[in-house]
Protein backbone atom coordinates (compact mmCIF):
# COMPACT_ATOMS: atom_id res chain seq x y z
CA UNK A 1 0.00 0.00 0.00
CA UNK A 2 1.35 3.98 -0.97
CA UNK A 3 -0.38 6.81 0.56
CA UNK A 4 -3.13 4.86 1.36
CA UNK A 5 -3.87 3.42 -2.09
CA UNK A 6 -4.24 -0.57 -2.46
CA UNK A 7 -1.38 -1.86 -4.89
CA UNK A 8 -2.00 -4.91 -7.47
CA UNK A 9 0.47 -6.28 -10.06
CA UNK A 10 -1.22 -8.29 -12.85
CA UNK A 11 1.08 -10.88 -14.33
CA UNK A 12 -0.52 -11.56 -18.21
CA UNK A 13 0.82 -15.37 -18.23
CA UNK A 14 1.12 -17.34 -21.24
CA UNK A 15 3.72 -20.55 -20.95
CA UNK A 16 5.89 -18.14 -18.76
CA UNK A 17 6.63 -21.49 -16.19
CA UNK A 18 10.84 -20.79 -16.44
CA UNK A 19 10.88 -17.00 -15.77
CA UNK A 20 7.75 -16.73 -13.29
CA UNK A 21 9.35 -17.22 -10.32
CA UNK A 22 12.40 -14.38 -10.68
CA UNK A 23 9.65 -12.36 -11.80
CA UNK A 24 7.59 -12.69 -8.68
CA UNK A 25 10.75 -12.84 -6.25
CA UNK A 26 11.38 -9.17 -7.45
CA UNK A 27 8.29 -7.76 -6.30
CA UNK A 28 8.35 -4.94 -3.82
CA UNK A 29 6.93 -5.95 -0.17
CA UNK A 30 4.25 -3.59 -0.89
CA UNK A 31 1.81 -4.86 -3.12
CA UNK A 32 -1.34 -5.79 -1.92
CA UNK A 33 -2.29 -8.19 -4.41
CA UNK A 34 -0.67 -10.47 -7.26
CA UNK A 35 -2.89 -11.59 -9.56
CA UNK A 36 -1.59 -13.81 -12.73
CA UNK A 37 -4.33 -14.73 -15.53
CA UNK A 38 -3.18 -17.57 -17.47
CA UNK A 39 -4.17 -17.74 -21.14
CA UNK A 40 -4.83 -21.05 -21.27
CA UNK A 41 -0.90 -22.15 -21.31
CA UNK A 42 0.46 -25.73 -22.57
CA UNK A 43 3.36 -25.86 -20.05
CA UNK A 44 3.29 -25.81 -15.80
CA UNK A 45 2.14 -21.83 -15.60
CA UNK A 46 -0.11 -22.47 -13.33
CA UNK A 47 1.09 -25.07 -10.90
CA UNK A 48 4.25 -22.52 -10.17
CA UNK A 49 1.85 -19.28 -10.00
CA UNK A 50 -0.38 -21.65 -7.20
CA UNK A 51 3.10 -22.61 -5.46
CA UNK A 52 4.14 -18.64 -5.60
CA UNK A 53 0.96 -17.98 -3.60
CA UNK A 54 -0.34 -15.54 -6.55
CA UNK A 55 -3.98 -15.47 -7.27
CA UNK A 56 -4.86 -17.46 -10.30
CA UNK A 57 -7.47 -16.94 -13.19
CA UNK A 58 -6.85 -19.51 -16.14
CA UNK A 59 -9.00 -18.62 -19.74
CA UNK A 60 -10.87 -21.77 -21.10
CA UNK A 61 -8.79 -21.28 -24.43
CA UNK A 62 -5.56 -19.25 -26.35
CA UNK A 63 -7.82 -16.23 -26.26
CA UNK A 64 -4.51 -14.08 -26.79
CA UNK A 65 -2.95 -10.88 -24.86
CA UNK A 66 -5.62 -8.13 -25.68
CA UNK A 67 -8.24 -10.37 -23.68
CA UNK A 68 -5.76 -11.38 -21.21
CA UNK A 69 -5.13 -7.85 -20.21
CA UNK A 70 -8.62 -7.39 -19.94
CA UNK A 71 -9.24 -10.57 -17.39
CA UNK A 72 -6.01 -8.98 -15.05
CA UNK A 73 -7.73 -5.75 -15.12
CA UNK A 74 -10.88 -6.59 -14.70
CA UNK A 75 -9.83 -9.11 -11.69
CA UNK A 76 -7.30 -5.96 -10.08
CA UNK A 77 -10.59 -3.66 -10.03
CA UNK A 78 -12.66 -6.56 -8.48
CA UNK A 79 -10.09 -7.23 -5.85
CA UNK A 80 -10.42 -3.23 -4.88
CA UNK A 81 -7.14 -2.38 -6.12
CA UNK A 82 -6.66 1.75 -6.49
CA UNK A 83 -3.22 1.40 -8.43
CA UNK A 84 -2.58 -1.33 -11.09
CA UNK A 85 0.33 -2.42 -11.99
CA UNK A 86 1.35 -4.48 -14.95
CA UNK A 87 4.41 -6.88 -15.26
CA UNK A 88 4.91 -9.54 -17.73
CA UNK A 89 6.14 -12.50 -16.28
CA UNK A 90 8.84 -13.06 -18.56
CA UNK A 91 11.22 -11.41 -16.71
CA UNK A 92 12.19 -8.85 -19.74
CA UNK A 93 11.45 -5.91 -17.69
CA UNK A 94 12.68 -5.74 -14.02
CA UNK A 95 9.97 -5.80 -10.89
CA UNK A 96 11.81 -3.15 -8.77
CA UNK A 97 9.93 0.02 -10.82
CA UNK A 98 7.28 -1.19 -9.60
CA UNK A 99 7.64 0.84 -6.32
CA UNK A 100 8.48 3.90 -8.07
CA UNK A 101 5.36 3.64 -10.84
CA UNK A 102 2.65 2.42 -8.14
CA UNK A 103 3.83 6.28 -6.17
CA UNK A 104 3.52 8.44 -9.25
CA UNK A 105 0.12 7.00 -9.26
CA UNK A 106 -0.90 7.05 -5.81
CA UNK A 107 0.36 10.06 -4.93
CA UNK A 108 -1.57 11.52 -8.05
CA UNK A 109 0.77 12.82 -10.10
CA UNK A 110 -0.52 10.85 -13.15
CA UNK A 111 -3.41 8.37 -14.07
CA UNK A 112 -0.34 6.33 -16.32
CA UNK A 113 2.95 5.41 -15.66
CA UNK A 114 5.16 3.46 -18.48
CA UNK A 115 8.33 2.05 -17.95
CA UNK A 116 10.43 3.32 -21.15
CA UNK A 117 13.08 1.06 -22.35
CA UNK A 118 14.52 3.88 -25.05
CA UNK A 119 14.69 6.71 -22.15
CA UNK A 120 18.53 6.58 -20.61
CA UNK A 121 19.42 5.12 -24.09
CA UNK A 122 20.21 1.39 -23.03
CA UNK A 123 17.14 -0.50 -25.11
CA UNK A 124 20.13 -1.95 -27.38
CA UNK A 125 22.68 -2.73 -25.03
CA UNK A 126 19.93 -4.82 -23.36
CA UNK A 127 19.53 -6.92 -26.41
CA UNK A 128 16.55 -5.59 -28.34
CA UNK A 129 16.69 -6.68 -31.81
CA UNK A 130 17.83 -3.34 -34.45
CA UNK A 131 14.74 -3.60 -36.05
CA UNK A 132 12.55 -3.28 -33.67
CA UNK A 133 14.24 0.14 -31.97
CA UNK A 134 14.22 1.13 -35.23
CA UNK A 135 10.35 0.15 -36.08
CA UNK A 136 9.25 1.48 -31.87
CA UNK A 137 11.37 5.23 -33.32
CA UNK A 138 9.88 5.69 -36.63
CA UNK A 139 6.25 4.59 -34.78
CA UNK A 140 6.90 6.70 -31.56
CA UNK A 141 7.92 9.52 -33.93
CA UNK A 142 4.77 9.59 -36.18
CA UNK A 143 2.09 8.77 -33.17
CA UNK A 144 3.97 11.83 -31.36
CA UNK A 145 3.25 13.85 -34.09
CA UNK A 146 -0.44 12.79 -35.00
CA UNK A 147 -1.56 12.47 -31.32
CA UNK A 148 0.34 15.49 -30.50
CA UNK A 149 2.10 13.82 -27.51
CA UNK A 150 5.56 13.33 -26.49
CA UNK A 151 6.10 10.19 -25.08
CA UNK A 152 9.18 8.23 -25.50
CA UNK A 153 7.71 5.35 -26.58
CA UNK A 154 4.32 3.71 -26.75
CA UNK A 155 5.33 0.03 -27.21
CA UNK A 156 6.53 -0.70 -23.71
CA UNK A 157 4.13 -3.92 -21.80
CA UNK A 158 5.55 -2.40 -18.55
CA UNK A 159 2.83 0.16 -17.54
CA UNK A 160 0.40 1.74 -14.44
CA UNK A 161 -2.90 2.32 -14.10
CA UNK A 162 -5.48 4.27 -11.62
CA UNK A 163 -8.32 2.50 -10.80
CA UNK A 164 -10.14 5.58 -12.12
CA UNK A 165 -7.91 5.24 -15.55
CA UNK A 166 -9.24 1.70 -15.94
CA UNK A 167 -12.76 2.59 -15.43
CA UNK A 168 -13.27 4.82 -17.88
CA UNK A 169 -11.27 3.56 -20.93
CA UNK A 170 -13.39 1.24 -23.06
CA UNK A 171 -11.09 -1.17 -23.40
CA UNK A 172 -13.70 -3.78 -24.50
CA UNK A 173 -14.01 -2.03 -27.92
CA UNK A 174 -10.08 -3.18 -28.52
CA UNK A 175 -8.08 -5.95 -30.78
CA UNK A 176 -7.76 -9.42 -28.54
CA UNK A 177 -3.93 -9.37 -29.91
CA UNK A 178 -0.58 -7.32 -29.39
CA UNK A 179 -1.79 -3.84 -30.84
CA UNK A 180 -4.51 -3.78 -27.63
CA UNK A 181 -1.38 -1.76 -25.93
CA UNK A 182 -1.18 0.79 -28.66
CA UNK A 183 -5.06 1.13 -28.22
CA UNK A 184 -4.89 1.84 -24.59
CA UNK A 185 -2.14 4.32 -24.88
CA UNK A 186 -4.03 6.00 -27.89
CA UNK A 187 -7.56 6.07 -26.27
CA UNK A 188 -5.44 7.58 -22.65
CA UNK A 189 -4.08 10.22 -25.10
CA UNK A 190 -7.81 10.79 -26.55
CA UNK A 191 -9.53 11.15 -23.00
CA UNK A 192 -7.20 13.66 -21.77
CA UNK A 193 -5.51 11.42 -18.91
CA UNK A 194 -2.26 12.74 -17.46
CA UNK A 195 0.96 10.00 -18.93
CA UNK A 196 3.93 10.17 -16.83
CA UNK A 197 7.30 7.37 -18.17
CA UNK A 198 10.20 6.23 -16.18
CA UNK A 199 13.37 4.90 -17.48
CA UNK A 200 13.87 0.97 -17.61
CA UNK A 201 16.24 -0.98 -18.66
CA UNK A 202 15.18 -4.63 -20.40
CA UNK A 203 17.08 -7.61 -21.33
CA UNK A 204 16.35 -9.84 -24.57
CA UNK A 205 16.97 -13.40 -23.72
CA UNK A 206 15.71 -17.04 -25.02
CA UNK A 207 12.85 -17.25 -22.53
CA UNK A 208 11.86 -13.65 -22.66
CA UNK A 209 8.34 -13.75 -24.60
CA UNK A 210 8.78 -11.75 -27.83
CA UNK A 211 6.65 -11.24 -31.06
CA UNK A 212 8.33 -12.79 -34.11
CA UNK A 213 9.06 -10.45 -37.42
CA UNK A 214 5.97 -11.55 -38.85
CA UNK A 215 4.10 -10.72 -36.02
CA UNK A 216 5.99 -7.43 -35.55
CA UNK A 217 4.90 -6.27 -38.90
CA UNK A 218 1.18 -6.75 -38.13
CA UNK A 219 1.38 -4.74 -35.31
CA UNK A 220 3.03 -1.95 -37.26
CA UNK A 221 -0.07 -2.29 -39.12
CA UNK A 222 -2.21 -1.93 -36.47
CA UNK A 223 -0.46 0.75 -34.73
CA UNK A 224 -1.05 3.12 -37.97
CA UNK A 225 -4.77 1.64 -38.40
CA UNK A 226 -5.09 3.03 -34.02
CA UNK A 227 -3.54 6.29 -35.05
CA UNK A 228 -5.16 6.99 -38.49
CA UNK A 229 -8.42 6.37 -36.28
CA UNK A 230 -7.59 9.04 -33.59
CA UNK A 231 -7.01 11.50 -36.08
CA UNK A 232 -10.60 10.79 -38.47
CA UNK A 233 -11.99 10.90 -34.62
CA UNK A 234 -10.27 14.51 -33.11
CA UNK A 235 -11.25 15.56 -37.27
CA UNK A 236 -14.91 14.82 -36.36
CA UNK A 237 -15.00 12.81 -39.77
CA UNK A 238 -15.50 9.52 -38.34
CA UNK A 239 -16.58 8.02 -34.90
CA UNK A 240 -15.28 4.94 -33.71
CA UNK A 241 -16.41 2.84 -30.42
CA UNK A 242 -12.88 2.69 -29.12
CA UNK A 243 -12.81 6.34 -28.65
CA UNK A 244 -16.66 6.96 -27.43
CA UNK A 245 -16.97 7.45 -23.93
CA UNK A 246 -20.61 5.04 -24.18
CA UNK A 247 -18.88 2.41 -25.30
CA UNK A 248 -18.00 -1.03 -24.00
CA UNK A 249 -15.97 -0.75 -20.81
CA UNK A 250 -14.64 -3.22 -17.86
CA UNK A 251 -17.42 -4.15 -15.54
CA UNK A 252 -17.84 -5.94 -12.52
CA UNK A 253 -20.22 -9.09 -13.54
CA UNK A 254 -17.09 -10.66 -15.26
CA UNK A 255 -17.68 -14.37 -14.11
CA UNK A 256 -20.49 -15.62 -13.34
CA UNK A 257 -20.72 -18.54 -9.91
CA UNK A 258 -17.57 -16.87 -8.63
CA UNK A 259 -16.10 -18.46 -5.59
CA UNK A 260 -12.93 -17.61 -3.58
CA UNK A 261 -11.80 -21.52 -3.60
CA UNK A 262 -10.12 -23.06 -5.60
CA UNK A 263 -7.98 -19.75 -6.17
CA UNK A 264 -7.19 -21.23 -9.98
CA UNK A 265 -10.30 -21.29 -11.99
CA UNK A 266 -11.54 -22.08 -15.46
CA UNK A 267 -13.17 -18.75 -16.23
CA UNK A 268 -14.39 -18.16 -19.99
CA UNK A 269 -13.37 -15.09 -21.65
CA UNK A 270 -16.59 -12.44 -21.81
CA UNK A 271 -17.77 -12.56 -25.45
CA UNK A 272 -17.36 -9.94 -28.03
Amino acid sequence: MINGKRVAVVLPAYNAEKTLEATVRDLPALVDVRILVDDHSTDQTVHVASRLGLKVFRHDANYGYGRNQQTCYREALNADADVVIMVHPDYQYTPMLVTAIASMIAYDVYDVVLGSRILGGQALRGGMPLYKYLSNRMLTAFQNLILRAKLSEYHTGYRGFSREALVRLPLLENSDDFVFDNQMLAQAVYFGLRIGEVSCPTKYFEEASSINFRRSIQYGFGVLATTAKFALQKAGLAQFRMFSERARKLDQGYYTGRAEEPQVLQARAAAK
